[in-house]
């Protein structure tokens, strides 16, 4: 099993981060008003929070599997899953291996593989990662927001968001080279739940395009937009927000 929080009752939610994050960073801003009438499961992947890594290379079936097995092992029976950026791709898995258990899919900034863009932008925070470069912070936020949120920000808030890129998950290294070689493209004709896909327009770490593959490829899909960059979750909460419970409830 991973390790995890859980908060509220009511009907089961997992939710997933994206790489070097923790689910409560991703996911931090909505939990209160989800765990109002669900119960919140907040799971983390190999390599973050309290989540040991494996002895060689995260495989996408183990870690799907793990969080099918972490969800159960709270005592939920089925549940919705909620993926952002890698998290998204780990979702998938899990939904296409395990339908009798995800009655649900909802994917943030996901992607299926890393298209050339996205490639790219891992190898270069692998390499930075790799040798504690101090720019890869100032790096990290301005993928992860968008310009017109930075722009709206004061320096000191900037500084404080950058400040906070600084540390990182364990597993971090790890985490990249995993993203590197997902690809779940084979998966998305076998996920069988309700799923919707949101993109966000203003997102440069994760193009688009990635979400937009994502809903073409898993049957009856639907695709939405919310406002803001990657880190759309602390961008546009409120839309964020309406977008999933609106989801909750049409399943």
């Amino acid at each position: 099993m991973l390790a995890y929080d859980i908060r509220g009752s009511g009907p089961g939610l997992v939710l997933l981060h994206g790489i070097g994050n923790t689910a409560a960073e991703t996911w931090g801003t909505l939990v209160d008003s989800l765990a109002a009438t669900h119960t919140v499961v907040l799971a983390d992947l190999p390599g973050s929070g309290r989540s040991p890594l494996p002895g060689g290379p995260l495989a996408a079936d183990t870690v799907a599997d793990q969080v099918v097995e972490t969800a159960l092992g709270t005592g939920l029976s089925d549940f919705v899953i909620a993926g952002a950026s890698l998290g998204a791709a780990v979702a998938v898995k899990a939904a296409a291996r395990h339908p009798g258990r995800v009655r649900g899919l909802f994917t943030l900034a996901g992607f299926a593989r890393p298209r050339t863009t996205l490639w790219l932008n891992l190898e270069l925070w692998a390499s930075l990662h790799a040798r504690r470069d101090e720019g890869l912070s100032a790096l990290l936020t301005s993928l992860s927001f968008s310009e017109e949120y930075l722009t709206l920000l004061t320096p000191q808030r900037v500084r404080q968001l950058t400040a906070a890129f600084a540390g990182s998950a364990p597993g971090t290294a790890e985490q990249i080279a995993f993203a590197l070689g997902i690809d779940v493209r084979g998966d998305l004709r076998a996920v069988t739940a309700p799923a919707l896909v949101v993109a966000s327009p203003g997102d440069r770490m994760v193009a688009p395009e990635h979400s937009l593959e994502l809903a073409e490829g898993i049957p009856g899909a639907r695709l939405a937009a919310v406002g803001g960059g990657h880190a759309a979750a602390i961008e546009e909460p409120g839309r964020t927000l309406e977008i999933l419970t609106g989801f909750l409830r049409d399943i």
